[in-house]
């Protein structure tokens, strides 16, 4: 079985009821079906070899989403480009990858300019602008095409870096996705009553869930807007059940719901990923939105559900903790050799199952270093409880060695996010010459508010000890983020040495 083998049976169970539920109307399971047989006929018309790459950039739309689709059902390879991304960077990930074709939207076609493959819009495959087709493509790539095609072939190459240098390929086979989709449907309890709103990049974490509501007879929702009160606007009208959010929009939502609140009781999981969230914003979210918030821990390279924290387990000390490993994929805690480590005892996070990639693209040396006989070694620190609850420490190239110890910048970010000041927080290790590495903290005062950084410096010292403390706080208007959110340690370790050296 295929991953748009999903569609195909869900348009056969469940032909009549709303999948896509958007402003420009609403599509049933058979209206779906046919969109994506059509387009998916059209580009085999154009590009009849197997398994051929195509990227696709936009915006959250559903000719966006049919686009995917179409990709999957013509049995070609789908490479996101993140709207979010500097045009440089979309270049390069389009040349590096050399696909046979680029599909975008209006906005993003202007920016791909001078980029050796074709790009052609949204619009061209939506009218049959990409050529004819005829009734043999259908039977070829429809619900009844014969298999034949391995599962450890890719569906999806999504880059992940790339700011600088040759982007880094993340080639997901079909089994992965396969992988991710059963174990979404039995994680969240997915039914046929779900409705999912489309609230980040379906470039990125969102794509994960979107086969896994349509296999069950669920419905995607598309709102107006990404802005947080159309995102919660919708959610209450559309009576939604489950999306997924960086944390970033969760304390985003937050604001906006204290000051409108909506009816949101139908709502069952808001799930952030991506980036840790502090306990304390955790229980601020949960006393707006009630016992909805829960968390998952994936990598592009071993998608979006690696580990699974419910929201009624998110509690007392697992609000720092990221779950238990999921139905079908095993996690483990090794050491720098690859020996499993017992509970209690930090280590790298170690991931084997069919939830894994199977290398990197154009990048062999990378792909050894990364599976280590059979297990995906993460580059994540962590630990295991003695309940089998994991706990994210950091990034291992993260960890500080200070003065001989070993410092996770982690621990030091939850004393200084406590600060009712402080917005936001990164810890990193800056060149030293007396201690190798020092720990300098870069913080994000809210508008309006002050930090006495002697003072701040002084509590992290009470709570953590002289080892952890960081030797200088640096105060940022903005902390510097990627695309998809996230912080941007490297950033903040370059602009304080920047700032230094001109001291």
């Amino acid at each position: 079985m295929y991953p748009i083998d999903f569609l195909w049976r869900a348009a056969e169970r469940f032909p009549n009821r709303t999948a896509i539920v958007s402003p420009e109307g609403n599509l049933s399971f058979a209206d779906l079906a046919r969109r994506v047989l059509e387009r998916a006929t059209a580009l085999t018309a154009i590009d009849p070899g197997p398994g051929t790459r195509v990227c696709v950039g936009a915006a959250n739309t559903v000719d966006h989403l049919v686009a995917i689709l179409s990709i999957l059902a013509a049995g070609k390879v789908w490479i996101p480009l993140n709207p979010r991304n500097g045009d440089p960077e979309l270049h390069r990930i389009v040349e590096f990858s050399e696909p046979s074709l680029v599909l975008a939207d209006v906005d993003m076609a202007a920016r791909l300019g001078g980029v050796s493959a074709p790009v052609r819009t949204l619009d061209e495959l939506a009218h049959g602008g990409l050529g004819g087709a005829s009734a043999a493509h259908a039977v070829a790539i429809g619900p009844n095409a014969s298999g034949g095609v391995s599962v450890n072939a890719p569906q999806a190459i999504k880059f992940t870096g790339g700011t600088t240098g040759v982007p880094k390929g993340v080639m997901q086979p079909l089994r992965a996705w396969n992988a991710n989709i059963v174990t979404q449907i039995h994680e969240l309890g997915l039914t046929p009553e779900d409705r999912y709103l489309v609230a980040a990049p379906i470039t990125h974490g969102t794509s994960t869930y979107m086969l896994p509501l349509l296999a069950v007879g669920g419905a995607l929702v598309f709102p107006e807007q990404a802005k947080p009160a159309a995102l919660l606007d919708a959610a209450a009208h559309h009576r939604v059940t489950l999306f997924f959010v960086p944390p970033t929009l969760v304390l985003a939502l937050v604001d906006e719901q204290r000051s409108a609140p909506r009816d949101l009781s139908a709502l069952r999981y808001l799930v952030y990923g991506g980036a840790p969230m502090r306990p304390e914003q955790i229980r601020g979210a949960q006393a707006v939105f009630g016992q909805v918030l829960c968390t998952s821990f994936g990598q592009t390279e071993a998608p979006q559900i690696i580990t699974f924290l419910r929201p009624e387990a998110m509690v007392g000390e697992l609000l720092a903790s990221i779950g238990k490993p999921t139905l079908l994929t095993r996690v483990a805690i090794v050491d720098k050799d690859g020996n499993p480590l017992p509970a209690g005892e930090a280590g790298e996070i170690a991931v084997r199952g069919d939830l894994v990639m199977t290398g990197y693209f154009k990048a062999e040396a990378e792909t050894r270093k990364t599976l280590v006989n059979g297990w995906l070694r993460t580059g994540d620190a962590g630990v295991f409880d003695e309940r089998g609850y994991l706990f994210l420490r950091d990034r291992i190239r993260d960890v500080i060695i200070t003065g001989g110890f070993n410092v996770y910048p982690s621990d030091v970010e939850v004393v200084l996010s406590a600060h009712p000041a402080i917005a936001d927080c990164s810890v990193v290790g800056v060149p030293d010459d007396k201690w190798g590495e020092a720990v300098h903290a870069a913080i994000q005062v809210r508008p309006g508010m002050h930090v006495d950084v002697e003072a701040l410096i002084a509590e992290v010292k009470r709570e953590l000890g002289s080892v952890k403390t960081p030797k200088q706080v640096h105060l940022f208007d903005v902390l510097p983020r990627s695309a998809v959110g996230k912080v941007l340690k490297p950033a903040i370790r370059e602009a304080i040495l920047t700032d230094r050296s001109r001291s």
